[in-house]
């Protein structure tokens, strides 16, 4: 088999860069590992910027989510027995679009399925060749048989644990890497939620966010031990953990029900660079990770895509390669941007098992300011619905 452009993953960070190309007239063939159905079954992100929104209108994909998802103008915090609404739209001229991962998933299986593009499931042992060479291909078992796509380029799309960034050797990469000493208990419910918007909760029991991916699914989460498991925590421990944290007058309002999914997550920072090694490149998860307080995780993806498409874009149209170099500066420059956030976010909102009082001091004097700052909330804001592309 040939391609131009080998994607390794199919998750929303290879599809979306499949439909890309495909709209542009560039040739693309999709591996992925799992199964369809196990790619949809991943629970994730639920947060789109704007400008996410606008690369999946380019893409064509957006059709659905448009009527269908939840556009918030704010987000609030809670500490101390305050509440504090930030208004994105006032402070910095954008919203942020409630819409989860699954739905993105699906909208670009549908379209790529209706393209007739090839996208290949469940293959096993995928091998990357000659990356560093002009002409580059990858190996792989497909139904017992093993198969050889050659290719121009490689997108490496297949997230954390994939083979993509394994095949860039350790000399040639610098890893940043911070992990924090807590994880996120997150539950998926089918119950209407009592908030308007997102809700950041700092509290003495640690942190809680109340989250929604439709006007009838709530995404809820509680800071927790990484020592802890699921099986601990039951339904009618969540809900009251979380309605502790969350403040009296939203506890008062909700409506608890049936748990349809839980998990256990632990939070980290994690950064690969360079982004790109001879013709492979890599996108998404694949390069980085952030933790999920500051809603970065599938915008940074889409946003890599995007740098990406227009990389091969300009290559396969104008013969350039100024793009192809440069993809990996560009792309690094709004992560780092987003892992900043994401940290900042994170300690701002979360009690660390290991602070003294000093750390404490200035954990209360940080939120004191953000709440009665109007710079501060500003730059918040900012970040929150994401810098621009």
């Amino acid at each position: 088999m040939r391609t131009q452009v080998a994607i390794i993953g199919a998750g929303p960070a290879g599809l979306l860069l499949g439909q890309l190309l495909h709209k542009a007239g560039i040739e693309a063939v999709i591996l992925e590992q799992r199964t369809p159905e196990y790619v949809l079954g991943r629970i994730r992100a639920g947060v789109l910027e704007q400008g996410t929104v606008d690369i999946l209108d380019l893409a064509g994909v957006a059709e659905r989510l448009h009527s269908q998802a939840l556009i918030h103008g704010g987000v609030e915090l809670a500490a101390n027995g305050q509440r504090l609404r930030i208004p994105l739209t006032d402070l910095a001229g954008k919203a942020v679009t409630v819409y989860g991962q699954t739905e993105v998933t699906r909208d670009l299986m549908d379209a790529r399925a209706a393209s007739g593009a090839p996208t290949i499931y469940e293959v096993e042992s995928v091998e990357l060749h000659d990356v560093t060479a002009a002409r580059p291909g990858v190996t792989f078992v497909h139904e017992g048989s093993k198969q050889r796509l050659d290719c121009d380029f490689i997108a490496g799309c297949d997230g954390y644990h994939g083979v993509s960034r394994r095949s860039i050797p350790a000399e040639a990469l610098s890893v940043f890497e911070r992990s924090y000493p807590f994880g996120w208990l997150g539950v998926l419910a089918d119950v209407p939620p009592a908030w308007d918007e997102l809700i950041y909760a700092d509290s003495e029991r640690g942190f809680a966010l109340a989250s929604m991916r439709s006007a009838t699914r709530v995404r809820c989460y509680v800071q927790c031990s990484l020592d802890d498991k699921v099986e601990q925590w039951s339904d009618e421990r969540f809900w009251n953990e979380f309605q502790q944290r969350i403040g009296a007058d939203v506890a008062a309002r909700m409506v608890t029900g049936n748990v349809l999914e839980k998990s256990i997550a632990p939070l980290r920072s994690f950064v690969a660079e360079p982004m790109r090694y001879g013709q492979l490149f890599l996108a998404g998860d694949a390069a980085h990770i952030v933790p999920p307080t500051g809603a970065k995780g599938l915008n940074l993806a889409a946003s890599d895509v995007f740098y990406l498409y227009e990389s091969f874009n300009s290559y396969y149209k104008n013969g350039s390669r100024a793009a192809l170099d440069q993809y990996s500066q560009r792309a690094l420059r709004r992560v780092w941007q987003s892992v900043r956030f994401s940290w900042w976010m994170t300690s701002l909102l979360h009690r660390f098992p290991d602070e003294d009082p000093f750390c404490g001091r200035i954990h209360g004097s940080e939120l004191e300011y953000l709440f009665n700052s109007s710079a501060a909330q500003r730059a918040l804001a900012e970040n929150y619905v994401g810098l621009p592309l």
